[in-house]
């Protein structure tokens, strides 16, 4: 007796296709002073704003400083602290922040942050920042004017370098729920109602578009998170992404989806190459000859044409066959991008062609 074994459909939890409306972080940025350094930090005359930044610290503490004076700050770097509030935050936690320099300093490696207020895009303070640097990078100069550098010694981060003060407001507590689709596509977002309905009753769930559902739930806020929580471990099956090919014209890197197919056609590629060679020669008169040495240049053109290679399509042909015949005529990624922007023009690639 033969037992035939049938793979299971690729399923996905709702929670890694759709997020909840209004569940989201937030940006935080601020600006503070980074002390402390090893004679790395802003040279003042060239970045005022560290200086009028330290004497406004200053005085807060009843030092006041000479009009006159214009200290030389080696130690001291103005810096931009930046930071995502997680959703739910609550006064007392502890975010990681982004210290970067903004000023002409060399390194905030071993450098200290004072306390630093993080705003949000209303003005309002949400967190308050400070602690030590973690620099990932190095750099290092000698006398003579030579240096290393190993990544950016510029930036850093302070783990757990922020303290909570504020509670955004969310709408999570009341109404209905709005699941937002990552990727919008009508197909998932009514597999996802179906799924919801089959497991809490008709009408629970209804598409709106291709990107959002809505979802009817319990209004105590007790019972919609746990509620919340079981409807986010619902399997569902995505529909199937479109064909696409994604081309970075910069980098040389193609990228072609399962789906995509193209039409009968056959593709000639050969190349041109052009070489230009300057190899000058000096003329030298005869002796006790009244003319001058001179360099006369002298230039070399060559122009070669590789064999051009053809190869045919089939129709309906998959993405292996694309490939192994691409490969086979030993195209490099650039030639790969100028046959696939020839067969879209042509309208045998059916499938949508991105550059990036």
């Amino acid at each position: 007796m033969g037992v035939l074994l049938v793979a299971p459909a690729h399923a996905d939890k709702i929670r890694d296709l759709a997020s909840v409306a209004g569940v989201r972080s937030n940006q935080l940025i601020g600006y503070g002073l980074v002390v402390g350094l090893d004679g790395s930090g802003d040279q003042t005359t060239q970045a005022p704003f560290t200086t009028q930044s330290l004497e406004n610290m200053l005085q807060q503490f009843g030092i006041t400083v000479p009009a006159s004076a214009r200290p030389q700050l080696k130690n001291a770097a103005a810096v931009m602290v930046t930071a995502d509030l997680p959703p739910f935050a609550k006064p007392g936690q502890t975010i990681d922040v982004t210290v970067a320099s903004i000023g002409n300093a060399k390194s905030i490696r071993g450098g200290q942050l004072l306390m630093a207020p993080l705003r949000g895009a209303d003005g309002n303070v949400y967190a308050v920042a400070q602690g030590s640097v973690v620099v990932g990078g190095i750099s290092a100069q000698g006398k003579s004017g030579s240096s290393v550098q190993v990544n950016i010694s510029a930036s850093g981060r302070i783990p757990n370098g922020a303290s909570v003060e504020r509670i955004v407001p969310s709408s999570f507590a009341g109404g209905d729920l709005m699941l937002n689709l990552n990727t919008a596509d009508f197909t998932t977002a009514t597999r996802i109602a179906t799924a919801i309905n089959r497991a809490y009753g008709a009408g629970t769930a209804q598409p709106l578009d291709g990107g959002s559902v809505s979802v009817r739930g319990p209004q105590d806020p007790a019972q919609k998170v746990a509620w919340l929580g079981a409807i986010e471990n619902l399997d569902v099956q995505p529909g199937d992404a479109p064909a696409r090919i994604v081309v970075n014209s910069r980098t040389g890197t193609v990228v072609i989806g399962s789906d995509v197919r193209v039409s009968a056609a056959a593709v000639a590629h050969g190349a041109i190459q052009v070489t230009i060679s300057e190899q000058p020669q000096v003329s030298q008169p005869a002796p006790f000859g009244r003319g001058q040495t001179a360099v006369v240049p002298s230039s070399s053109v060559q122009v070669s044409e590789e064999g051009a290679h053809m190869f045919k399509f089939g129709p309906g042909v998959s993405l292996d066959t694309i490939v192994r015949a691409v490969n086979q005529v030993g195209a490099t990624p650039s030639d790969l991008i100028s046959i696939l922007q020839a067969l879209k023009q042509a309208g045998a690639l059916h499938a949508d062609l991105v550059v990036i």
